[in-house]
């Protein structure tokens, strides 16, 4: 649910809906998260079950689904139909309402793409992802146990377990964490841990809280800023000292 996506949902009136065909692809916004970036209604058509009709077969379903439907709004790129052999000429000879084609939306002399955002993602270039979705990235997941070191060794996280969700690059990250729906300034690990366990984890630290009692499972992470790249220590000191200087960087950043 990107800028360029944007663009298509400011055309539609009061009466619009979305339309997705769902590919099952590394989500940049999953299907229990996208409501909250649109505030029109999302009907979700999974790729499976259609990719089987021609382009006749597709436009008569969203008549007999959408008896109303008078404009259809899509990308310039937009294919549609088996093997998407039916471009946007073939639309507008097939449906008899009006078609609205939105030219390649660019920010910065960037083409926006989903592709691209996962790519910046998958490459740690949170900046630029951020810029080209039109708001800040961020994940979602369940609160776990963790392997118990933080809050003895070095500082208290909360560990989450995410699913569904296109994870950044490995590293160190300034984010904001929202627990029991109270957002709060913090600092988070997404990596292997390969100072101790190895294993892969989610861990968010909040700034100046101490002790947080947390009620709900659910757990949200806002990205803000990468600080630098996961790596590995030589003794728990080191890596205590490194932990020391991410927060330190994190408190002065300004959201």
């Amino acid at each position: 649910m990107h800028l360029a996506h944007q663009q298509l949902f400011s055309k539609l009136d009061q009466n619009g809906a979305i339309v997705v065909i769902q590919t099952c692809y590394a989500n940049l916004t999953p299907i229990t998260n996208r409501e909250e970036y649109s505030k029109y209604p999302i009907f979700y058509y999974p790729l499976e079950s259609i990719k089987h009709l021609n382009g006749e077969q597709f436009i008569n379903l969203l008549n007999e689904e959408f008896p109303k439907l008078e404009n259809i709004v899509v990308g310039f790129d937009f294919h549609f139909g088996h093997k998407a052999l039916y471009n946007i000429d073939n639309l507008r000879d097939i449906f008899k309402g009006s078609v609205n084609v939105i030219d390649e939306y660019k920010k910065d002399d960037i083409a926006i793409h989903s592709r691209i955002i996962r790519e910046y993602l998958r490459i740690g270039n949170l900046d630029l992802a951020n810029n080209l979705l039109g708001h800040n990235y961020k994940i979602k997941g369940f609160h776990i146990q963790g392997q118990g070191l933080g809050s003895k060794q070095f500082v208290p996280t909360i560990n989450i377990e995410v699913d569904n969700f296109l994870i950044p690059k490995e590293g160190i990250y300034i984010t904001k964490t929202k627990v029991d729906n109270q957002l709060f300034s913090s600092v988070t690990f997404l990596g292997h841990r390969v100072t101790t366990d190895g294993k892969f984890a989610i861990e968010t630290h909040i700034l100046d809280q101490d002790e947080l009692t947390i009620k709900s499972k659910n757990i949200e992470i806002i990205f803000y800023k990468r600080l630098r790249d996961n790596k590995k220590f030589e003794n728990y000191e080191d890596l205590r000292n490194q932990i020391n200087e991410d927060i330190k960087k994190a408190k002065t950043y300004k959201f």
